[in-house]
């Protein structure tokens, strides 16, 4: 068994400060100090954010963009000050290439809808892999079914990899690649700078699923190339209900809205409707201000802690876990990529998954059990699912220790 030495003698972050920024880290779950390694469906929020978020309703709660009183102005500035946090997170070229949505799932669905009604037409080809989440493959499903289109698969090895030989074949006849940056599932770090570098020599724009991936690593879109990416507030440390929709200008300016109603529009006669600039032609309704803004608060409070030093504190975490797991008898991964985020699926032995996971949430343990959304790579596998623990920068090897005690507390309770 590793030892549970500080992880704060490991990189620069001062993780015990750190902790105390989590009021949740803090509470016990069964009479146990709650261990939460569940961050992949869900991270935990800083005070920075819920009070942000208590700030909004309490000091300056109204209606945004058309107010020219005191609060909607203030409300607005804080809201389009939030895209503008997103933007230089991201690395983006402009403000108005931020659309803000609910999450992932609404960002695939509005470029399925979009793009799927201006540029896809019969006989045409979708491209996504084996690895993707059901947010990344019912979207473009119902989209070949309306289109008469066809959806292509990137085939996944037995290591949980992409096997790109003969991509450029696949790529033929396609309109649009969508693929996670970051299995949700496995942990799959993907080599999406290879299909995009591929899909763009034959003019195929490219989207990211990076739900999993904005929170673990640096992101550039620029640099990518990238056409779109998707990602969801609350897996960064944000609220539930806010995401964002990344796109290139070009694009978003070629592509219809896809609802109507209130701020995508320009005129309104019944004769006709002229709509909006980017990015207000998108986003239909009144916005989720609150959300926004706790959102670029996370961001906030992640850049000051420092993107490096929180990047290297989750390498270094995924390497002990990953080294204190394998110490389990009979435990196997599944999933065994040379690159990987801080996500663990595992089976042991012929235990079920919900039944190892049980006892572990009755030892304050917060795993997922189950196949994450992401059937078709279980039944590649031939299991009904498995075990997930996924790690953020705020645990610690000491609760890696725990998670390794309570499955081999759960083994012999379940064997036994």
């Amino acid at each position: 068994m590793l030892s549970a030495e500080p992880i704060t003698n490991k990189h620069k972050l001062d993780l015990e400060k750190v902790r105390q920024d989590f009021p949740i880290l803090h509470r016990t779950v069964y009479g146990h100090p709650l261990v939460y390694l569940d961050n992949a469906a869900t991270t935990q929020k800083p005070w920075a954010v819920i009070k942000a978020i208590e700030e909004y309703y309490t000091g300056i709660n109204s209606n945004v963009h058309r107010g020219v009183h005191y609060l909607s102005q203030l409300a607005t500035e804080a809201y389009e000050g939030a895209r503008k946090k997103v933007a230089d997170y991201i690395g983006a070229r402009h403000a108005h290439e931020i659309i803000f949505t609910r999450g992932t799932t609404e960002g695939i669905n509005l470029v399925a809808a979009s793009f799927g009604k201006q540029f896809v037409r019969q006989g045409d080809s979708i491209l996504i892999s084996g690895l993707e989440h059901h947010s990344n493959i019912v979207p473009w499903q119902m989209l070949c079914e309306e289109r008469k289109a066809t959806l292509r698969i990137i085939p996944v090895d037995e290591n949980g990899e992409w096997s790109l030989d003969g991509l450029d074949d696949l790529l033929r006849g396609v309109k649009l690649v969508a693929v996670s940056w970051v299995s949700n599932a496995l942990g799959t770090v993907n080599p999406v700078e290879t299909v995009i570098a591929a899909a763009h020599r034959q003019g195929i724009p490219v989207l990211l699923d990076a739900a999993q991936a904005v929170q673990h690593m640096e992101v550039d879109v620029q640099g990518m190339d990238v056409d779109f990416i998707a990602f969801s507030g609350h897996k960064i440390y944000g609220p539930t209900g806010i995401g964002i929709l990344y796109g290139k200008e070009e694009w978003l300016n070629k592509m219809p809205p896809t609802q109507g109603g209130g701020e995508m529009i320009r005129t309104v006669t019944f004769g006709k409707t002229t709509y909006n600039d980017l990015p207000y032609k998108f986003e239909a309704g009144t916005p989720d201000m609150a959300g926004a803004i706790g959102l670029g608060a996370a961001m906030d409070y992640l850049n000051s802690l420092g993107l490096p030093s929180v990047f290297e504190a989750e390498s270094y975490l995924t390497t002990y876990a990953f080294k204190a797991l394998q110490t389990v008898e009979d435990l196997r991964f599944v999933g065994n990529a040379r690159n990987r985020a801080g996500v663990f699926s595992f089976l042991v032995g012929d235990i079920h998954p919900f039944d190892l996971g049980e006892i572990l949430d009755k030892q304050g343990i917060a795993v997922r059990t189950g196949h994450h959304c992401a059937q078709p790579i279980m039944d590649r596998y031939c299991i009904p699912g498995t075990v997930r623990a996924s790690l953020a920068f705020y645990n610690t090897p000491g609760e890696i220790d725990r998670l390794v005690t309570g499955i081999r507390k759960g083994v012999t309770m379940l064997q036994s």
